[in-house]
């Protein structure tokens, strides 16, 4: 199995024990995937349909490691402190840095860029919240949805030009305003469980 090859060979290396919490095979592949952002800089300079296209296959092969790290994380229980920091924090930048640098070649509208980030800021801003508090809330389904929502459109916008004769724009704008509605009926959500939470009496 491939997975289990990549474990193999990463356990080869010679990475000192104090260093292992920060150099393992998850953390890696996290890194890898924030490598990805410095080439999707490229799109600044609206590139044709070939270069788009291989810059939309880039981003969708670091979007979709997300499942393999959180995959070996959890099989090999390989779960760290800086794990837990480089996860999510990948998956926002290679998202985020995707919709921005579309904005000033005219591929994705800066409004809709702005609210699905400030939705993100202040989910987040949520979350930490409700944790110092020792409040837990749990992650939205909708939420999952309206990530992987973004990243197939992002996906679409990137490549842009007519793919197989289909308008890769327009259908990266359609997904793109879908992502827009589970953005803001997940952000709803998330205000509605903390302040449920905190209104809750404590025993």
């Amino acid at each position: 199995m491939v997975i289990d090859f990549l474990k193999r060979s990463f356990d080869r290396l010679p990475i000192p024990v104090e260093k292992q919490d920060v150099f393992n095979l998850p953390n890696t592949i996290s890194l890898i995937r924030i490598g990805v952002i410095p080439i999707l800089f490229y799109l600044l300079f609206s590139p044709g349909p070939r270069a788009s296209l291989v810059l939309a296959i880039l981003f969708v092969a670091a979007a979709l490691t997300d499942l393999l790290d959180g995959y070996i994380a959890r099989r090999y229980r390989i779960v760290t402190t800086m794990g837990k920091f480089l996860d999510p924090i990948a998956d926002k930048l290679i998202v985020n840095t995707g919709m921005i640098l579309m904005i000033p070649i005219g591929r994705i509208p800066a409004w809709i860029v702005a609210i699905i980030i400030i939705r993100d800021f202040a989910v987040d801003g949520i979350r930490n919240i409700a944790s110092s508090e020792g409040m837990i809330i749990q992650a939205s389904p909708l939420g999952k949805r309206k990530t992987l929502c973004q990243i197939f459109a992002v996906s679409a916008l990137m490549i842009h030009y007519p793919f197989f004769g289909i308008d890769a724009h327009t259908v990266g704008m359609v997904i793109l305003y879908i992502a827009l509605i589970l953005t803001v009926i997940s952000g709803i959500d998330y205000f509605m469980k903390f302040y449920r939470t905190s209104i809750r009496p404590k025993s």
